[in-house]
Order: C-alpha cells, then structure tokens, then sequence
C-alpha cells in the first residue's frame, strides 16, 4: 500500500473527512515520526510495532560488482519492530 492508497482507505472509511483533511491527518502523522526518528526518539505505535533508529559504525564493505574493499561511512538507519498483534494476524494466531 502506497501513501495515496492508504488516505483513499481512511477517507472511504471516514465519509464525514474531507480528503484534503484526510492528506494532511496522514501526512502530519508520517511527519511526526520522521521529526521523532531524527531526533533521536522511539515511535510506538500500540499493536503494530515500534519505530527507532540503529547507529551502524564505520566498516570496511566489498563493491559487489569488482570485489574491491570500500569503506562504509558510519550512519544511522531506521529500524522497525512488529508488535505482538501485528506478528500474531500475520501467522493467523487470532
């Protein structure tokens, strides 16, 4: 599901919502967990998982294509986490 998907799901479930007011709900919400994850913060959204941010270090990689070593500059990379309802409706554990 894409970003336009999901505002068309909310605004045919919600029919009192304009769609502009669905767009900026969802675009707001999405906003707010970017904002939260480049802060530094954890984003839990009960039931479905949990957003946070990993630091990866600096490392020496391989280039795939010609095998050379390359070094990898250290970063931080957004993790996702599944909550436990989230896992269990996708193993039919309802």
């Amino acid at each position: 599901m894409i970003r336009s998907e999901l505002i068309q799901k909310v605004s045919e479930e919600n029919p009192h919502l304009y769609q502009r007011d669905v767009e900026r709900i969802v675009s707001t919400i999405f906003d707010e967990i970017v904002e939260a994850l480049a802060n530094g913060d954890r984003v839990e959204l009960r039931g479905f998982g949990a957003f946070s941010v990993k630091h990866r270090d600096a490392r020496t990689g391989r280039n795939p294509r010609t095998g050379e070593a390359v070094e990898v500059e250290e970063k931080h990379v957004p993790f996702f986490k599944a909550g436990k309802l989230l896992r269990d409706r996708l193993n039919d554990k309802a």
